[in-house]
């Protein structure tokens, strides 16, 4: 197949860098001109050499540790021409804590990413220039599941046409989710679960919320699920909930956020899921939404964690959260915002959290490239449930 000249390939990034810039209101960069070019294909990611253990195989377990990350696209002219530099430092970080952990009762067993893996799905480059290197080292090299759900950058399409951008996600996750047409994926979508030990993850394409047959799917899940098998359940997508940077606090609120707090929160709610996790913003902060039923009073907590490589963003202030609260209040829905961003980029680094679930306790620690970053109080651990 015949490659871009590296010239060619610099200049072709910059003009899409400069059309998608103002995405997430960055400012664009230098237009230059776009190259027509070949289509490159979409490399799928290698899987690591052992296969996740089965539910069956995974039953003794009572402790599980896994991180939680997201938005490791770039906003700059080099991407899907260079390795992406941050997302790079992470990575190194992550595997660090990887093997510091790997012979202890809690190793980290998987990783799941919330989305905006690049700039614009669309570009292959992007894909197996800058993104997919990187993930290998931990797939292929350390051998540590990764699962995906997709952000609104990954499904955005390329400038000189070729293959859409959820079809070049699909591509490069193809070997990482489990297999179309098993009981734990809807069709041939981001849409999944799996189990292992007393934690159920399910994947939410938020790009698709409204998306009735995706509901369906996700609520048979939850309604054949054995809770005393799994107690702990897990929730990732990409647009939270609510939150309080760029895209928490414009002048609309966006209609994923309202379809996720509509649609997906109180059946969330009704099943008791314990832990929702999201990306979009680059920041991070956790909130805590307690309500009430007829078992007793209940606690969901929302992780906002989007600092794996995409421009850093700050607090914006607070959302307006009253609609959902009296949508809520049957339930007697609260909302706290136990953490929140600081209101300069330079005070939200990058970074990732390691979530550890022991039954139904759960902790959170987050880990920053600059190891001060200490979100709770002073401290970068804290357990969910006090």
């Amino acid at each position: 197949m015949q490659r871009l000249t590296a010239r060619a390939r610099v200049v072709a990034a910059v003009a899409i860098a400069a059309a998608t810039a103002i995405v997430d209101g960055q400012q664009p960069e230098s237009p230059g001109h776009l190259v027509d070019a070949p289509v490159e294909v979409v490399r799928p990611i290698a899987p690591p050499p052992r296969p996740f253990p089965s539910e069956k195989d995974s039953r003794r377990l009572k402790r599980v540790a896994f991180i939680v990350y997201g938005d490791t696209r770039g906003g700059t002219a080099t991407d899907g021409v260079t390795l992406h530099p941050i997302h790079s430092r992470v990575m190194d970080r992550m595997l660090e804590v990887i093997r510091e952990r790997a012979n202890t009762e809690q190793p980290i067993r998987f990783v799941l990413q919330t989305g905006d893996a690049v700039l614009r799905g669309g570009d292959a480059r992007m894909w197996n220039v800058s993104y997919s290197p990187i993930i290998e080292r931990l797939t292929r090299d350390a051998g540590v599941p990764y699962f995906f759900t997709l952000g609104n950058h990954d499904v955005l399409p390329a400038r000189n046409g070729g293959p859409g951008g959820r079809e070049n996600s699909l591509r490069a996750i193809a070997n990482l989710l489990p297999a179309v047409g098993s009981k734990r994926r809807h069709a041939d979508s981001v849409t999944y679960a799996f189990g292992i030990g007393p934690v159920f993850v399910i994947s939410v394409d938020s790009n698709e919320a409204t998306d009735p047959a995706q509901l369906h799917w996700v609520s048979r899940q939850l309604d054949r699920l054995d809770r005393k098998r799994f107690p702990t359940v897990v929730a990732f997508m990409h647009h939270p909930p609510y939150s309080s940077g760029f895209h928490g606090v414009p002048s609309g609120v966006e209609p994923q956020t309202l379809a996720i707090r509509s649609i997906w929160m109180p059946l969330f709610r009704q099943h008791h899921v314990r832990l929702v996790l999201a990306g979009h913003e680059h920041l991070f902060e956790h909130w805590v939404e307690r309500y009430a039923d007829r078992s007793r009073p209940h606690r969901v907590d929302v992780v906002v964690t989007g600092g794996g490589g995409a421009p850093i963003t700050a607090y914006r202030g607070e959302p307006d959260l009253s609609a959902y609260l009296a949508e809520g209040a049957s339930q007697s829905v609260t909302v706290e915002h136990l953490v929140k961003p600081a209101a300069t980029t330079a005070g939200n680094p990058n970074h990732f959290v390691v979530i550890d679930v022991d039954g139904s306790t759960i902790a959170a620690e987050v880990v920053a490239l600059d190891g001060a970053f200490a979100p709770f109080g002073g401290r970068r651990r804290q357990t969910l449930d006090e």
